[in-house]
């Protein structure tokens, strides 16, 4: 969630408590709306495995790419593919100032994720590019892919911008997440890898893209990037600043701005500034949903993390 409640005073006496006790339920819709990142709750869902695993039929991958072709425009053909850049560099990353996210200029391993089940397709989660065995990984948010159940209707658009798809439209084949997660929302389990393909193409996304680097156990106070697309916007916002923790579950990121949309954009590190690919400390989510309009979350990668990327890429 990006939005802080705020404390209001209630007069006393039943028409008191009957505000009160409509205030708290108001607040709870607001909650579930908000922790659903704006989703409907008739999205087509899919049940996936006890320990969090969902297999993705073909067809329903198909059917999103299909929706794609009316919301965005792909190059006649694709980009070829090239010996694949994986992040690795040491540009400073100075702090922005003010310290507020602004537009950027699009990462080809960053981009959002749409929505393709209710109605004109568009986007509200953003994830990113991470380098696996097979070279077919995107890491986002776990509440940006299960709502009690696993989303079916999910494209991924790396580089996006402007309506363009430069490296095309791409399904998940499986998504993971932690059965911390699946059971009960668990806000230190915040994270989902996607195995993904293009349609009627074998080439692995990686070798399109390129890959940000993936680190566990990932120290705090390291200068970093954050980048994300706000719902209904076009282009991505960035903000640089130092990472720091909310106790040993959560990195926390201090900068105004980053709105709704957001979520699942990674936390990026070791940026090498010829390429922009960099290294993932993690991604927007975990405590509150992701953190209000001035402070934003992650839950820590440290062992249950690694688990899970093992278990995606196994």
């Amino acid at each position: 969630m990006r939005l802080k409640a705020t404390d209001r005073g209630y007069a006393s006496g039943p028409a008191g408590i009957a505000a009160l006790i409509a205030a708290v339920l108001a607040l709870i819709v607001i909650g579930l709306l908000m922790a659903s990142r704006g989703q409907a709750s008739d999205a087509p869902l899919a049940e996936g495995d006890a320990d969090g695993h969902y297999e993705q039929p073909r067809a329903l991958g198909d059917e999103s790419a299909e929706a794609m072709r009316s919301v965005v425009r792909t190059p006649a053909k694709p980009p070829v593919p090239a010996p694949a850049p994986v992040g690795s560099g040491s540009d400073p990353l100075p702090a922005s100032k003010p310290l507020e996210a602004r537009e950027s200029d699009p990462s080809p391993a960053v981009g959002p994720l749409f929505y393709t089940g209710e109605g004109e397709p568009d986007h509200s989660c953003s994830a990113s590019v991470v380098h696996s065995p097979r070279g077919d990984l995107i890491a986002t948010a776990a509440h940006c892919v299960y709502q009690r159940e696993f989303r079916t209707d999910i494209a991924f658009v790396p580089g996006y911008h402007d309506g363009r798809a430069p490296y095309g439209v791409w399904v998940p084949t499986s998504i993971d997440i932690a059965p911390e997660w699946a059971a009960g929302g668990d806000q230190d389990h915040d994270v989902a890898f996607l195995r993904v393909r293009r349609v009627d193409d074998d080439t692995p996304i990686e070798r399109v893209t390129g890959a940000e680097r993936i680190r566990f156990r990932p120290e705090p106070n390291r200068p970093a990037r954050v980048i994300g697309y706000p719902i209904g916007e076009e282009r991505p916002l960035a903000c640089q600043n130092t990472t720091g923790t909310r106790g040993p579950t959560q990195l926390r990121f201090e900068c105004h701005g980053l709105p709704n949309g957001t979520s699942g954009g990674p936390v990026l590190t070791d940026i090498d500034p010829a390429t922009g690919l960099g290294t993932v400390n993690g991604v927007l989510g975990g405590f509150q949903g992701g953190g209000d309009d001035e402070t934003s979350y992650s839950s820590y990668f440290g062992d249950a993390i690694e688990k899970l990327y093992r278990r995606a890429t196994g």
